[in-house]
């Protein structure tokens, strides 16, 4: 081989440097990471609550596997485990990522190992989260994930989403890597809440942008179908996915904005499920109804009906502290809820004096000027004939949450424009 003389390389070099560019490294394309799906955390609750928690109080070598539908794609994604109402570390033995193939069994070709730090074990501290490590599965938009998680030692389920609106699957032992542990001729459960999983993000090659929905049950999807995709987000996802933007579902059955329900207060919650939220750029809050119907029913016999101006401050606070990190707010109306669960403990959701609430705290929202801009649901889903009430075609049949057809209105109803600054 010739040798180049040092002097020839030295010269070469300095012409180099001299022009600038030619040695300089071309810069890698700049990626973000995106929130693209959430389940906001809750305490579990007692058998002495008025619904069932729906999970185990404890898991023991056993694995849980939920299936969730992102709003955007992406080719690498990790997960995040939240131990937020916890008061022991939780260990993961192993977990994996899936593309879904149905009934609790997933793609052979598609399993991918998760790592916490380069290793498969991982502890999630008491009161803490727990990122995954990136892992490559190519996964378009609005497409389902399967997450399998193995807790091999005794662990207290106390952090969960109870209203999951899709099925999963607890299995015994280790069956992260099985392709059907449905089918492993084992004792298998089957469950609509989450435990561990709260959040699953996606690597965008473009700036990422999330729209983050801080609701009540509504926004959770009381009433919409198991296993369809179908809560009123999830319409809004599919219209917003083709901008290459997010949609993050932070609904929670039960919240409030003001008290603590079946998940802490609004603002209690705030950083977490929406200011924390990679990319996010704007939040749509769709909070109250509990707040003005929960007193006096059996949720909360002794609690008093909170003032408007009561109300209103905490719209303003909520707005101001989303707005110092440079999020874009958007309030919604509340929704009709005249006869609201009928034959029910709670049929005296509704009252008279209720109604004369929610209508002055719908002026409120309109009116104001406090939100950057503004979306009717309640015009959206109104009887036009009896407005106090939810339209028969929107109505899920408890006059309360709206069906699929009103989730659909729902969305249909979003000024995407108005929803993302410019």
């Amino acid at each position: 081989m010739k040798t180049v003389p040092k002097a020839y390389l030295a010269a070469m070099l300095g012409l180099a440097l001299a022009a600038g560019t030619a040695l300089t490294p071309t810069p890698a394309m700049a990626s973000e990471w995106v929130a693209t799906w959430q389940a906001s955390p809750q305490p579990t609750w007692g058998a002495d609550f008025l619904l069932p928690a729906n999970v185990p109080a404890v898991l023991h070598d056993q694995t849980v596997r939920q299936v969730a539908r992102l709003s955007l794609g992406g080719q690498r994604l990790r997960i995040v485990l939240s131990n937020a109402y916890g008061a022991e570390p939780i260990v993961v033995g192993k977990a994996t990522l899936a593309r879904p193939a149905g009934n609790g069994a997933v793609a052979a070709d598609s399993l991918r190992s998760l790592t916490f730090g380069g290793r498969e074990e991982a502890t999630v501290l008491a009161g803490a989260s727990l990122v995954s490590d990136p892992v490559a599965l190519d996964v378009p938009a609005l497409a389902q994930v399967a997450v399998s998680i193995h807790l091999p030692q005794a662990t207290a389920v106390r952090t969960f989403h109870w209203d999951g609106r899709q099925t999963a699957w607890i299995a015994p032992g280790d069956q992260t890597s099985s392709v059907a542990p449905a089918k492993v001729g084992y004792a298998v459960q089957t469950t609509t809440a989450r435990p561990l999983l709260t959040g699953i993000q996606v690597e965008s090659a473009r700036p990422a942008r999330a729209v983050v929905v801080l609701g009540d049950s509504i926004t959770d999807g009381a009433s919409a179908s198991l296993d369809k995709d179908s809560r009123w987000p999830d319409f809004l996802a599919a219209r917003l996915a083709p901008q290459g933007v997010a949609v993050v579902n932070a609904g929670i059955s039960g919240a409030r904005l003001l008290a603590d329900g079946m998940g802490v207060n609004a603002l209690a919650r705030l950083e977490r499920d929406v200011l924390a939220q990679p990319g996010a750029q704007s939040v749509i809050v769709m909070l109250g109804i509990n707040d003005i119907a929960w007193p006096g029913t059996a949720f909360a016999p002794q609690a008093s009906r909170p003032t408007l101006a009561a109300l209103t401050a905490g719209y303003r606070q909520l707005v101001a502290q989303a707005h110092a990190r440079g999020l874009r707010v958007i309030g919604a109306t509340l929704t009709p809820f005249e006869g609201a669960l009928p034959g029910t403990p709670l049929s005296n959701y509704y009252q008279l004096d209720k109604e004369a609430l929610r209508q002055r705290v719908n002026d409120w929202i309109r009116h104001s000027g406090a939100f950057d801009a503004v979306i009717d649901f309640d015009a959206a889903l109104r009887d036009p004939d009896h407005p106090t009430r939810l339209a028969a075609r929107f109505d899920s049949g408890d006059r309360l949450h709206p069906g699929d057809e009103g989730n659909r209105a729902m969305a249909q109803a979003v000024d995407l424009e108005a929803l993302l600054p410019g």
